[in-house]
């Protein structure tokens, strides 16, 4: 595999997303990889949503959505780790940012979980399953 490890996280449901970080980190591991760590916050700057939102409301949560990663990667994987995680927060749509950062980083690999599962999506999550079918490099789908 050698290279980076994307894992793709859902920060508000934490309960969910601690396996998938965990068998991302289990993957780092087999070939001493690096473990990039993502999570998508909406755009709240879009000119119609925006002006419902107090000047620099995107900016905050952008931030405290970073500070959440870091905390939740700390708890899961320990300090030693998470010191050599590198966190990213994009804003936009989940599958959409999943892609990018992937390609910008040269992932290697994208590790991410299968949410709300529904029978038209063959028990793959609509973000899970674009993410699977548009990337260029491997994925692995976490149950």
């Amino acid at each position: 595999m050698s290279g980076t490890v994307l894992c793709a996280l859902d920060i508000s449901q934490p309960e969910h997303e601690k396996a998938v970080l965990e068998r991302a980190y289990q993957l780092v591991q087999l070939d001493d990889a690096r473990l990039d760590v993502l999570t998508v916050v909406p755009d709240y700057g879009t000119s119609m949503v925006g002006s419902f939102f107090p000047s620099g409301f995107h900016e905050k949560a952008v931030q405290e959505t970073h500070d959440a990663l870091e905390a939740f990667v700390g708890e899961t994987l320990g300090a030693e780790v998470n010191a050599k995680v590198r966190h990213v927060v994009a804003t936009g749509t989940v599958y959409e940012e999943v892609l990018r950062v992937a390609e910008v980083e040269k992932a290697t690999l994208i590790v991410l979980g299968a949410h709300r599962p529904a029978l038209r999506d063959y028990l793959l999550g609509p973000n899970a399953s674009r993410v699977v079918r548009h990337a260029s490099c491997s994925v692995f789908v976490v149950r």
